[in-house]
């Protein structure tokens, strides 16, 4: 943040420049990420006393943080324009007349020492001044630009000292013309009551605490026909309010609550009241990336590149201990060995929880990475405990495992009747898989590499790393085998890892917390819209589920092969890889989300939301909205490629449509 006086400040504004910086008195800040028709303020946020000031000062550090508003400036961190005090009120109050700003006593107790001199007295008034002069430039030039704008005047209040059940958020009224504004009071009163925070009773009032009777809104309200200022109180229950000590959790969930509520509210205003008759709530948020992001993004990826949990968990000696199995009229336990880890995972923990991510203004980009990060801890935990006992345990912290909707599911599909269908004679060979792996390539126009490779469980997969399409070479395919496999290596896994990387961040090559179960949903998704998907698939995909709920359950390696065989009626060979995928490492949960993530997937579809940004990455459906939003606000880019299926509606098969619908 750069350093800039009044003057520079207000010609700034004047010529409609972003920036943002810090007044050189150190009075205030300033923020400017683009020009649009709404301010957050947090006018009380400030906390610094000025050293010729500090000793003549009787209230103590913590006396002052009672009374001042802690957290109200990080509360407004996601919005374009902001202006945040840095002094304390106990030195000027900015909600008070300027004559009257500087305390003599303050709720009942003594503020100064000795009088204050001359000199000491003449600095204050002109601080005061100094911030709204820059207000004054601010809304003038917005007020020009757009013929009105909004001004939300944040402050939060102490409510222990009061009567039982104040509201967590009071409106304050006083300096509004109730006539032309109600509907964005009730507006934004209705967008406040829908927030949900654990063990905290939600109430929204009128003037029931304060009414908004401070300075700035009365200088707004007298300065500006077009403009409004509404007065926010938030009850100080995301903090203790006798330490200033934030409870971090719910100060978080208060942060995404108000961006979520003030920027509706704030788009809301505009299409009623100003020249931005088509305004949207992504409007009313930072548009650009600043640089805590970039800088957080570039951390994370040097430490956790090129960590690739299949590239470890596939067993090394998978060929031979086949032989074994078979060979010992499947009643052997097959003793896979793994590759090596190649990082030292307390290191690695603790480069992550080093990273910075408390800088990133925007609570919801500042939340994403830090889930990120505590699931890149999960993941190194996962990875050193391949072989052993733990795995299990760790695998199940990180993919989960399946519940009973689930298992019903399953047993659901894997009892439905055959549905007729043609004969398919062709059966393809892993050469052939490649070469139409290769047409398919150009007829998307992406740059990838198709390989054979004998270490491979699955009949194809894509190694994102090395940006190649890994075809086993024992598997053989038929005709709507090969043309569902495209689709979903080809279509989605590959066509996400091209995404990622044309994108500005890099955690999209990472993946987001449940890319897992979103890239496998999305990859079936494309099965099916293609019209290659079949009853036999999603039998396979049940099976998964089944025999990840045996291994849980305690059944060893040669008793889930046996009830996949005889009871379920796989081959043996599709009943041994599928065993693997769930025994490899120890217990290797993660195949149950495939179902899981297709009926999410096949959900959204129906309901008619935009999905194309669930393919700008290694994405996840726990975070649609937030991709959403950033794409709206230019922090990622149009995904280059999408699915192709994407462009034809599933094929007519009314049995397996009925069934699918059943878990959508």
């Amino acid at each position: 943040m750069q350093t800039l006086s009044e003057k520079e400040i207000i010609c700034r504004i004047r010529n409609r420049e972003r920036f943002s910086a810090v007044i050189n008195t150190a009075a205030f800040t300033i923020t400017i990420d683009r020009y649009v028709p709404g301010i957050c303020t947090a006018i009380h946020d400030g906390h610094n006393i000025r050293g010729e000031l500090a000793d003549k000062l009787l209230v103590d550090d913590a006396e002052r943080r009672y009374e001042e508003d802690p957290f109200t400036g990080k509360m407004i961190g996601s919005f374009p324009i902001t202006m945040r005090a840095l002094d304390s009120r106990y030195i000027y109050d900015l909600n008070r007349p300027p004559g009257n700003c500087v305390y003599e006593e303050a709720w009942g107790k003594k503020v100064w020492r000795e009088p204050l001199t001359r000199k000491e007295v003449e600095i204050v008034p002109e601080l005061h001044a100094s911030y709204y002069r820059v207000l004054h430039a601010l809304i003038s030039k917005l007020d020009q630009l757009f013929s009105g704008c909004i001004v939300y005047d944040l402050h939060s209040y102490n409510y222990q000292r009061l009567e039982p059940d104040t509201p967590l958020f009071n409106i304050g009224t006083h300096t509004i013309a109730q006539g032309r504004y109600r509907p964005v009071l009730h507006h934004l009163k209705e967008k406040l009551l829908v927030l949900d925070y654990p063990n905290i009773d939600n109430r929204v009032a009128f003037d029931e605490v304060f009414q908004g009777k401070g300075y700035q809104a009365a200088f707004i309200r007298d300065n500006f026909k077009g403009v409004l200022c509404i007065p926010l109180e938030i009850k100080k229950v995301f903090m203790d309010e006798s330490t200033g000590e934030p409870y971090p959790l719910i100060l978080e969930a208060f942060i995404e609550g108000l961006k979520q509520a003030l920027s509706l509210n704030a788009a809301y205003f505009a299409r009623r009241h100003t020249g931005k008759k088509n305004a949207v709530r992504s409007e009313f948020l930072a548009e650009s990336s600043d640089k805590a992001i970039r800088w957080v993004d570039a951390a994370l990826y040097r430490i956790a590149k090129g960590i690739d949990t299949l590239l470890y968990v596939n067993p090394v000696n998978l060929a031979r201990e086949k032989k074994r199995f078979f060979a010992k009229q499947r009643c052997y336990t097959p003793r896979f060995r793994y590759r090596q880890l190649k990082i030292d995972p307390f290191l690695f923990r603790e480069k992550l929880y080093a990273i910075p991510v408390d800088t990133i203004r925007d609570v919801s980009i500042r939340q994403m990475y830090r889930n990120t990060i505590d699931t890149l801890a999960k993941k190194i935990d996962l990875l050193t405990t391949i072989g052993t006992e733990q795995f299990l345990y760790n695998s199940l912290r990180f993919y989960g495992e399946p519940q009973g909707k689930d298992i019903d599911n399953a047993r659901f599909f894997i009892s439905a009747p055959e549905i007729e269908a043609e004969d398919e004679p062709t059966v393809h060979n892993a050469e052939s898989a490649v070469a139409a792996f290769h047409a398919a390539r150009h007829e998307y126009g992406i740059d990838c590499r198709m390989e054979l490779s004998s270490r491979i469980v699955a009949r194809a997969m894509v190694d994102n790393k090395r940006r190649a399409v890994l075809i086993n070479h024992n598997a053989a395919f038929t005709d709507t085998d090969l043309r569902a496999l495209i689709h979903h290596e080809l279509g989605v896994h590959m066509v996400t890892t091209i995404n990622a990387n044309k994108q500005p961040l890099r955690i999209f090559k990472l993946g987001l917390p449940g890319n897992t179960e979103t890239q496998e949903g999305l990859a079936i998704l494309s099965e099916y819209l293609s019209g290659n998907m079949t009853l036999a698939r999603v039998k396979t995909l049940a099976c998964r589920i089944i025999a990840v709920h045996m291994m849980v359950q305690n059944f060893d390696f040669s008793r889930t092969f046996k009830a996949l065989t005889d009871d379920y009626g796989l081959d043996r060979e599709s009943a041994f890889t599928l065993t693997v995928r769930v025994y490899r490492g120890g217990g290797f949960t993660k195949d149950y989300l495939y179902l899981s993530g297709f009926r999410e997937a096949l959900r959204l579809y129906h309901s008619g939301a935009d999905m194309r940004n669930l393919y700008v990455g290694k994405t996840s459906f726990a975070f649609h909205e937030i991709l959403n939003e950033m794409r709206a606000r230019k922090l990622i880019n149009e995904p280059a490629y999408l699915p192709r299926s994407l462009n034809s509606p599933p094929g007519d098969n009314i049995i397996l449509d009925y069934l699918l619908q059943t878990i959508a």
